[in-house]
């Protein structure tokens, strides 16, 4: 089997930028230990595989461990991949996914992800949590992930867990991912920043991850009572997101970069 494959840079203004992901269109599905084995092959944070179906395409994603529900970067990716690769006309794109529809729709030079948002409860600190990532949050809610809150953007980048500490409490708690943020410097233009660990996902840091803004958006929305929000995720790569809270649905724009189109052969 043959299948080309296209390596993306997504939420990048240039290559080496944002988060890096593989994307495999194909005709029809391939069975999931394959796609799986492509993923882990690929060892990047996610691998995307897309079918046409109707009027819209089946998108699921792989980490190089697992399938996964919802995945923002390599969503971005895919969509690149569609409007300038194979050559779709339409202005949004439709994708059915285990996460229901999403849709993407070019702005200018951005493409904008429609998301559900993912709204976050207040939640006790979970026991040895300030040990694994080496600092106290101010705060932890959690959602389909748990966010940690601190005090200054300072204080999330210089953030460095002890990752098998880290991975085995996050197991512990059903495999969760977990969002550290703070709100943006005065004059940085940046509204929050944040950086993303999901190390029982098989992923130590992601560098841009568009479905953990899915729960920080709605969360400073609120907090800094505005809908529009600038987002930088302050990872080694970086990444800048343009985000809006709209409802129930969270909006997220970035641009995308190529990096390299290949063959698959398996």
């Amino acid at each position: 089997m043959k299948a080309i494959i296209y390596q993306v840079d997504a939420f990048a203004d240039r290559a080496f930028e944002g988060n890096p992901a593989a994307i495999v269109p194909l005709e029809a599905w391939l069975d999931d230990a394959l796609m799986q084995a492509i993923a882990a092959e690929n060892n990047l944070a996610e691998t995307a595989f897309f079918v046409k179906e109707g009027g819209a395409f089946g998108l699921r994603w792989f980490t190089p461990a697992v399938e996964v529900p919802l995945c923002g970067h390599a969503t971005l990716a895919s969509a690149h991949v569609i409007f300038k690769h194979l050559g779709h006309a339409a202005a949004d794109i439709q994708f059915e996914t285990k996460s229901g529809r999403l849709t993407v729709k070019r702005e200018g030079d951005l493409l904008a992800m429609d998301f559900p948002a993912d709204v976050a409860k207040p939640c006790p600190m979970p026991e040895g949590l300030a040990e694994a990532i080496g600092a106290k949050p101010v705060l932890t809610l959690k959602g389909t992930k748990l966010m940690a809150l601190f005090d200054r953007p300072a204080d999330v980048a210089a953030l460095d867990p002890d990752m098998a500490r880290l991975k085995k409490l996050l197991v512990g708690l059903g495999g969760l991912g977990l969002i550290c943020t703070a709100a943006g410097d005065a004059g940085s233009g940046f509204d929050f920043v944040s950086r993303f660990f999901a190390p029982a996902h098989g992923i130590d840091e992601d560098p841009v991850t568009g479905s953990a803004h899915c729960m920080s958006v709605p969360y400073w929305a609120k907090k800094l009572g505005k809908a529009d929000l600038l987002a930088r995720q302050i990872s080694k790569r970086g990444g800048t997101l343009w985000c809006t809270q709209a409802g129930e649905r969270v909006i997220m724009r970035g641009r995308c970069v190529d990096y390299l189109k290949g063959e698959i052969e398996v």
